[in-house]
């Protein structure tokens, strides 16, 4: 099967690398050339723009970092959406709002293609692994095609529904992160403050009802002082920003979202940005006057 692949960043070339492991024809674009010419010399064909990996694929997946970059690779002049064709599916696995996955879906079908929203989570090392959970929304026979492709990135492969209900789960999973993160750093520097061991904590966190994957993830970074780019600060507050004003649009209370997005903005004044959502552990660290180690 010719698969195609436009967004090779830090999730994006682990999966791209995997489809080429699992034996799929991989053409690929990338806005940096650097990585494109990287995957070209273990096989890959480089591709000059999203249109053209269209051209040379059956099914094509993105994985892109911001809405409005989703808009320009599928819907711009050498975009993905003006050059397929019946018949064609196509798969993104960036996330974004519900609205626009829809948007995307119908611009699709105009040409007779499929698409599919299929955002991802697990992070760089299950992206490395083939490990990712990957929720899809649209129709289901599209899924039942793609669902090799699928299945050569992730161990949990699900459809959940319609087009936009991918992207709807995913913002679920994103909030959750947010607003748990936000509460580990919490709990960790005001435990830490009043005496306990953190090591300690952690253990026996993890084995009480206070557990979290996050509370799991965030402590060992924090003690090792592990903060460089991995889950970024500036895409967890992208995601929420996305989140709640959703939840405004639909009326629903999102008291907890809202907190966690001032905590993801916090970190972004501060310099955070690019750096992992743990790092948000630093200014409670210097409000409580003690260093998690």
């Amino acid at each position: 099967m010719r698969v195609g692949f436009v967004g090779l960043g830090k999730m994006g070339k682990p999966m791209a690398l995997n489809l080429m492991k699992s034996g799929f024809v991989l053409t690929v674009h990338n806005r940096s050339r650097v990585v494109v010419q990287e995957l070209a010399a273990q096989g890959a064909t480089p591709a000059t723009c999203p249109g053209e990996v269209a051209e040379a694929s059956e099914i094509v997946l993105t994985c892109l970092p911001t809405p409005e970059a989703v808009e320009s690779v599928y819907l711009g002049v050498d975009g993905l959406i003006p050059a397929s064709r019946a018949g064609q599916i196509l798969v993104d696995c960036s996330t974004v709002s519900p609205d626009t996955s829809r948007k995307l879906y119908a611009a699709a079908a105009e040409k007779g293609a499929s698409f599919l929203d299929a955002p991802i989570s697990g992070g760089v090392p299950r992206a490395e692994a083939a490990t990712l959970t990957v929720m899809v929304g649209g129709d289901a026979d599209a899924f039942s095609i793609a669902r090799p492709v699928f299945e050569s990135l992730g161990n949990k492969v699900m459809q959940v529904g319609p087009s936009g209900a991918g992207s709807v789960v995913k913002m679920v999973n994103q909030l959750l992160v947010g607003i748990h993160t936000a509460a580990a750093v919490e709990a960790l520097v005001f435990g830490v403050k009043a005496g306990a061991d953190p090591r300690g904590l952690q253990e026996i966190i993890e084995s009480s009802f206070g557990a979290s994957a996050m509370f799991s993830r965030t402590v060992p970074l924090v003690l090792e002082r592990r903060f460089g780019s991995a889950t970024d600060v500036g895409v967890l507050s992208k995601d929420l920003g996305l989140i709640t004003r959703l939840g405004k649009e639909i009326s629903a209370r999102l008291l907890l979202g809202a907190v966690a997005e001032q905590v993801f903005d916090e970190g972004m004044g501060l310099g955070l940005a690019n750096n992992d959502m743990a790092s948000l552990v630093m200014p409670l660290e210097r409000i409580a006057g003690v260093e998690v180690r």
